[in-house]
């Protein structure tokens, strides 16, 4: 009777994607960028953006030397902001550690900075054809169906059961094959919502579907109600059509990113402004908007403030500079400040 592993790899090559852009070719450095954007991206989000990184940084070497804000300007947009910072990061610590060149086993990939148990698995698997199971979201949901996991996922009891099932179906060979083929089944048929078990290679033995009931696997993370915070960002600018922006601080949300400057929303903005930055010309209101991270939701007042006059002190602070709409700089910019920005560039 065939395997899990034989089962899986002959639907993959019938139905398994092959020409990702990651895959031409098959590359560590390629496999390993990949890998970081798709962690908790869908692959059709990340193809554009991960065009778009090779093609200004062709190389592990070009993404070490390269300074963050540019990393961070081809990010703006993809989330989860620190998985740039760490890929930057990870670059020189291999181009210093490990003579430019990603290692190829696993002990020494999880070692580097943004860089855990699975991605690691998956580049040692993908790039250099090793059998090293991986465990991400689609293989997760993939496992706990077919075993009938019960338990979020979030658990380690839970997590040390689909890590046990993901070393068990390993194959030896065709490693690389098998690791896309696992994650292309979560992704194309054993999907979240009404997934199509009728075309599963694996259904026979799957026994969720015996139980009529993959819906239920995995167990879903206890439902909390998200906290709100309410800010004011303001988009100060000049009659050059300038608008302030500032860094942030390197750790945190938005970590290293540029953003308006922001006031709490008990703050008189305007008075604020007249005092600490220059004479305000007009100072009108938008509709707030409300941005969502994992952990609470943040309602953003935005406020447009032109100048009539600034003071001189403005630009001391080396963390702050005026943006250009019309010729923008290289900037990683939070998606919700660019969105207010494009926005700002329409009514000047």
């Amino acid at each position: 009777m065939p395997t899990f592993a034989q089962k899986l790899l002959k639907w993959f090559d019938q139905y398994g994607r092959k020409n990702l852009p990651w895959q031409q070719p098959i590359h560590p450095y390629r496999v390993w960028v990949s890998e970081i954007m798709l962690q908790q991206t869908q692959v059709e989000t990340v193809i554009p953006y991960f065009n778009r990184f090779l093609e200004r940084f062709p190389t592990l070497e070009s993404l070490a030397n390269a300074p963050l804000d540019d990393v961070l300007h081809l990010w703006t947009g993809l989330g989860y902001y620190a998985r740039a910072r760490n890929l930057h990061k990870c670059a020189q610590t291999v181009q210093a550690e490990h003579q430019g060149q990603m290692p190829s086993d696993v002990e020494s990939l999880e070692a580097l900075p943004g860089i855990g148990r699975s991605t690691a698995a998956a580049i040692a698997s993908i790039a250099y054809e090793q059998s090293t199971a991986i465990l991400d979201g689609n293989v997760k949901r993939v496992l706990a169906r077919h075993h009938a996991v019960d338990g979020w996922p979030g658990k380690p009891a839970v997590l040390n059961q689909l890590w046990q099932h993901a070393e068990q179906h390993m194959p030896k060979k065709r490693c690389r094959d098998y690791t896309q083929a696992i994650m292309d089944l979560g992704a194309t048929v054993c999907t979240r919502s009404k997934p199509q078990c009728n075309q599963c290679p694996v259904v026979s033995t799957c026994q969720a579907h015996a139980q009529s009931n993959p819906q239920d696997y995995p167990g879903k993370k206890p439902k909390k109600t998200l906290p709100i915070k309410q800010i004011q960002m303001l988009l100060i600018h000049n009659k050059s059509g300038e608008v302030l922006l500032e860094q942030r601080p390197p750790t945190g949300i938005w970590g290293g990113l540029w953003s308006l400057p922001e006031l709490q929303q008990t703050e008189d903005s305007k008075a604020h402004i007249s005092e600490h930055i220059g004479k305000v010309s007009t100072h009108i209101e938008w509709p707030q908007l409300r941005h969502t991270f994992s952990h609470y939701h943040l309602d953003i007042s935005p406020i447009a403030v032109k100048l009539a006059k600034v003071y001189p002190q403005i630009m001391e602070n080396n963390r702050q500079l005026w943006y250009n709409l019309q010729q923008p700089q290289n900037l990683g910019l939070a998606a919700p400040v660019k969105k207010l920005l494009e926005q700002l560039g329409t009514r000047l």
